[in-house]
C-alpha cells in the first residue's frame, strides 16, 4: 500500500478481493459491478476505480453499452445519461493520466540519454 494513496489502494484491494471471492467469472463480476454503479448513480471516480480491472477482465466498450441498455428500463433515462457522462469523465481522466505518464517517461529517457557531441 502506498503512503500517498491509502484510500484508493484500499478500494482497489476490496475490488480485487470481491472478484477473487465471488462466484461469477471475473468478466461477469465486473459487468455486475458496472450495473450496480449505474443503479447507484455513482460518480466518475467510482467508475475510474473499476475501469482498469474491468478492462483487464475483457470488458469492452460494447459491453458497457450493453449494460447501459439492459438497465435503462429499470433505472431510467436520467441515470443512464448520468452514468454515460461519468464513464466518459472517468475514461478522459485515464487518458490524461496515461498521457502524463508517457510524457514523464519520455522526459526521463531524454535526461538519461548520453549528450551528443
Amino acid at each position: 500500500m502506498s503512503e500517498d494513496t491509502p484510500v484508493l489502494d484500499t478500494l482497489a484491494d476490496i475490488t480485487e478481493v470481491s472478484v477473487v471471492r465471488g462466484s461469477l467469472d471475473p468478466r461477469e463480476h465486473m459487468l455486475a459491478r458496472l450495473a450496480a454503479l449505474v443503479a447507484a448513480d455513482a460518480p466518475a471516480m467510482s467508475y475510474l476505480l473499476n475501469v482498469g480491472v474491468a478492462a483487464d477482465e475483457g470488458v469492452t466498450a460494447e459491453d458497457v453499452q450493453g449494460v447501459l441498455i439492459a438497465v435503462a428500463p429499470i433505472v431510467g433515462t436520467p441515470r443512464i445519461v448520468s452514468a454515460a457522462q461519468n464513464i466518459s469523465d472517468a475514461l478522459g481522466f485515464v487518458v490524461t493520466i496515461a498521457e502524463a505518464e508517457a510524457e514523464a517517461e519520455a522526459e526521463s529517457a531524454d535526461e538519461d540519454a548520453p549528450a551528443s557531441v
